[in-house]
């Protein structure tokens, strides 16, 4: 995600920190890069401004320029900069009401942006925390709308209010309505409304979303831009805050925004928070939007907080503690070893995961040596996982063959699991340099499932 901004940012502050003295030119020269940088990511021409502004008059202060590092300063202003752009340091959050009253959150949003597949990810993560919710169809014009979130909340255990006599181009109004009441009556505390959207803003669509804002009286109305639409998103959401008030937004395929102008542009234009952004196809690829990570991200720091963050949602804790004891007895696998790639494929794209190790954001990743990998474990026999020293040449041969590859990559394969069982061993040995490894990360070891 934003790897065009992320290349040239991350290249910035590489050259930066290594320097022992900044001038006026060194910060005119930079700024000029970053300037460019954020034009050619679509970001809004008023934020760019006003970015390169405050940076010049901050960067050319006694601050940096007297610092004893002034090229880590510097660095640092633009972090500042860069977080205070998509949204500050104060991370912004739903507001959700007590499990005695009802949260309505309406959905608003163009057709095409992801508003129906938001809505169930929206709808599971919040079950997930505690709450009983329910998802209300209310999108009567696009085919299959209905359908699509039935299916969806089938998918992620949610139920689905449907109003079957209002067919295709029904009274959306009394279906948001109903749903409300069947709500509360039934004692779900959330209700999230999917609406219908058009291709473009028009006045049918906009006159339907005031009369159902009003209808429901909603604790969030939030919008679902689409991130790759660029400075069309930002354009997007100042309509529909201007005529429904909104009090959020959500955005969609951020893992394939390559730019990130609607990111960076958003919130300087809208003063809208950006909650939620979607970074997959998959229920769990969606996560509270913040500026800070994404900020350190953008600049080729990381976000190992995340990672830590995505891997304790992921890995089952007794799985990894069994993993632990085996790795400790010298037992680790060939087995263990596809469960560890399978683990890390429900963590999302290896693109994704790399993006949030320091230094690793532009790095090439080349995915088919896992998939390669994981189809000569699974031509291998029970017997042969569960003890690798058995697998000769006859063997291999009848492996490469089964998984469609050749006996060097099979030969390739063990060699690295040998290597990665005598690592593992090692760490899983040494408490001490478990916790200075994690300690560097700013992590605290008791927290990490299997690790205590």
């Amino acid at each position: 995600m934003l790897e065009k901004i992320t290349s040239t940012f991350s290249t910035i502050a590489r050259t930066l920190s290594g320097k022992s003295t900044i001038t006026e030119k060194n910060i005119e020269d930079t700024v000029e890069q970053i300037k460019m940088a954020l034009l050619e990511a679509d970001v809004n021409l008023r934020v760019v401004r006003r970015f390169v502004n405050s940076t010049i008059e901050e960067a050319k202060g006694e601050k940096v320029l007297k610092a004893v590092d002034p090229g880590q300063q510097f660095v640092k202003i633009i972090y500042d900069k860069i977080v205070a752009m998509l949204g500050g340091t104060e991370e912004a959050k739903l507001h959700l009401k007590g499990p005695d009253t009802t949260t309505v959150i309406l959905m608003l949003g163009l057709q095409g942006a992801g508003k129906t597949t938001a809505s169930s990810k929206l709808a599971s993560r919040l079950q997930k925390s505690g709450r009983r919710v329910l998802l209300a169809a209310c999108d009567l014009v696009r085919p299959a709308a209905v359908e699509q979130l039935c299916v969806l909340g089938e998918k992620i255990g949610v139920p689905v209010f449907k109003n079957d006599s209002e067919k295709k181009g029904g009274n959306a109004v009394r279906v948001a309505e109903d749903a409300l009441a069947f709500a509360k009556k039934n004692q779900y505390d959330t209700l999230i409304i999917d609406t219908a959207g058009r291709l473009q803003i028009d006045e049918d669509m906009m006159a339907e979303l005031v009369k159902i804002k009003k209808a429901v009286s909603p604790d969030e109305t939030l919008l679902v831009a689409d991130a790759m639409t660029g400075q069309n998103a930002v354009d997007i959401a100042k309509t529909f805050d201007e005529q429904l008030g909104l009090s959020g937004i959500i955005l969609t395929k951020f893992d394939s925004d390559a730019r990130g102008g609607a990111a960076l542009s958003l919130k300087t234009i809208t003063q809208k928070p950006i909650l939620f952004i979607g970074t997959g196809e998959k229920t769990e690829d969606f996560e509270p939007f913040h500026p800070e990570r994404i900020a350190s991200r953008i600049l080729g720091m990381g976000d190992v907080v995340s990672l830590v963050e995505k891997a304790q949602e992921t890995v089952d804790q007794e799985e990894a503690e069994r993993l632990q004891k085996k790795m400790s007895r010298n037992e680790f696998t060939l087995e263990d070893m596809l469960l560890q790639f399978q683990q890390v494929k429900k963590m999302g794209s290896i693109q994704s995961l790399m993006e949030m190790l320091p230094g690793m954001a532009n790095a090439n990743v080349d995915m088919s040596g896992m998939k390669k990998n994981e189809a000569i474990i699974l031509s291998m026999t029970k017997k042969e996982r569960a003890n690798h020293l058995i697998i000769g040449p006859s063997r291999r041969k009848r492996i490469a063959k089964g998984s469609g590859t050749s006996v060097a990559d099979v030969n390739k394969l063990l060699k690295q699991f040998e290597k990665t069982k005598l690592m593992m061993k090692k760490v899983s040995r040494n408490k001490g340099l478990q916790n200075r490894l994690l300690g560097q990360l700013g992590m605290n070891p008791s927290s990490i499932p299997g690790l205590h």
